[in-house]
């Protein structure tokens, strides 16, 4: 609907339907009362909408356990039904991929996770045990996916889920979203993990009261995701977000893309493995101990300061070009001891002409650990999903 144009009722009606829905998914169960504030209803609209969506079991209404509303009368609570509206999660990972069910309001019903190892990993197999995962996950549970959100660490086509390039995985070139969809007869959304990352700490995580937003996560690569304005921010064919690939030292290492210098090979997991003095095929628990050692010694500063320079530097120019009020870390960035982060986020405030001019960007790191990615993936499916319930 357009400003100048005329909606029909029933336009309106499937309208504030859908941002009822769209709002009870979100932040959980609210009163009538409520719904009728955030969306700006008058209360006999909200009456009739409540009134459809439990008829048709899409909500139902209880009597919170404690407290009681107005003049002592229960005040309602109106509650999103998790199997009315379920979605298929899926984490590829390099290591691994986890798959979750989640249902309305965001509940995960059920998961499974396993390693990738030799074949595995090839894009075959992977898409062949997602399906066969799925379909028995599905039985156990007794409900039935109707869209997919697919998280994958590489460039990925928004319009269709083609894979153009997943280097740390070797995929290239892999029409992900149609084999998929092919194989688990429901609509699938595939996205870069770090962009489905910010999109789920917008929605349910850190970020939740911020609409210019950056997420950067250091797995293997480094990645960034990008709210702007309230919305995920994907560019031109749905491809942005390759922050670890910005030049930040001329006459640097080579990195895997053919470049030389990128972000992420100062910055990335092996680079984080040199700083500590490990191999840099160091496996992530290994990583993530030496990390806790430091901090409980009280010497990351000393160890990790270089290391903590580039990250610095990388972030105020990220900060600069975007702008964002929040810049939230994730992955092995969020391991990182609190004095180190603390004194990144001091820097980037001091050292980014942008943070200086709004008053300060905040660099946290993420609240959702190791399932940003999944319910990032999950939010992703229910987009559409919304809208038909």
């Amino acid at each position: 609907m357009t400003s100048t144009s005329v909606a029909r009722p029933d336009e309106v009606r499937r309208y504030n339907r859908s941002s009822l829905l769209r709002l009870l998914h979100v932040t959980g169960p609210c009163t009538r009362a409520v719904l009728a504030t955030e969306l700006g209803l008058n209360r006999s609209t909200i009456k009739t909408l409540v009134d459809g969506l439990a008829e048709s079991g899409v909500v139902e209404e209880r009597v919170p356990r404690s407290g009681r509303g107005a003049a002592g009368r229960p005040s309602l609570l109106v509650l999103p039904q998790p199997q009315a509206a379920v979605v298929l999660a899926v984490d590829v990972q390099v290591e691994h991929v986890a798959i979750a069910l989640v249902g309305l309001g965001g509940q995960i019903l059920g998961r499974n996770r396993w390693n990738l190892h030799g074949r595995m990993g090839e894009p075959s197999e992977v898409i062949t045990h997602v399906i066969e995962s799925t379909q028995l996950l599905a039985a156990d549970l007794g409900v039935r996916p109707v869209a997919a959100g697919i998280s994958v660490p590489g460039v990925a086509r928004r319009s269709d889920g083609y894979i153009h390039e997943a280097p740390n995985l070797r995929w290239q070139g892999v029409p992900l979203g149609e084999s998929m969809s092919a194989g688990l007869g429901i609509p699938v959304t595939v996205g870069n993990d770090a962009e489905f990352a910010a999109l789920a700490e917008h929605l349910r995580g850190v970020a939740r009261d911020s609409d210019d937003v950056v997420f950067v996560s250091a797995d293997v690569g480094v990645g960034g995701g990008v709210i702007a304005q309230g919305s995920s921010l994907r560019g031109g064919g749905g491809y942005v977000g390759e922050i670890g690939h910005m030049i930040v030292r001329p006459g640097g290492r080579r990195c895997y893309c053919g470049n030389v210098g990128c972000w992420e090979t100062e910055v990335g997991e092996a680079a984080l493995a040199r700083a500590l003095d490990l191999p840099d095929d160091s496996p992530r628990g290994a990583i993530v101990a030496e990390l806790r050692l430091l901090g409980e010694a009280g010497t990351a500063g000393e160890h990790l300061a270089e290391f903590a320079e580039w990250l610095t530097l990388g972030l105020v120019s990220i900060v600069n070009v975007l702008g964002p009020e929040l810049v939230v870390l994730g992955d092995l960035f969020a391991a990182l001891p609190r004095p180190v982060l603390d004194d990144v986020g001091e820097q980037v405030r001091q050292r980014s002409m942008v943070s200086r001019a709004v008053g300060g960007v905040r660099v946290v790191t993420s609240a959702l650990g190791a399932d940003v990615k999944l319910l990032g993936a999950a939010e992703s499916a229910f987009e559409g999903v919304l809208d038909m319930v």
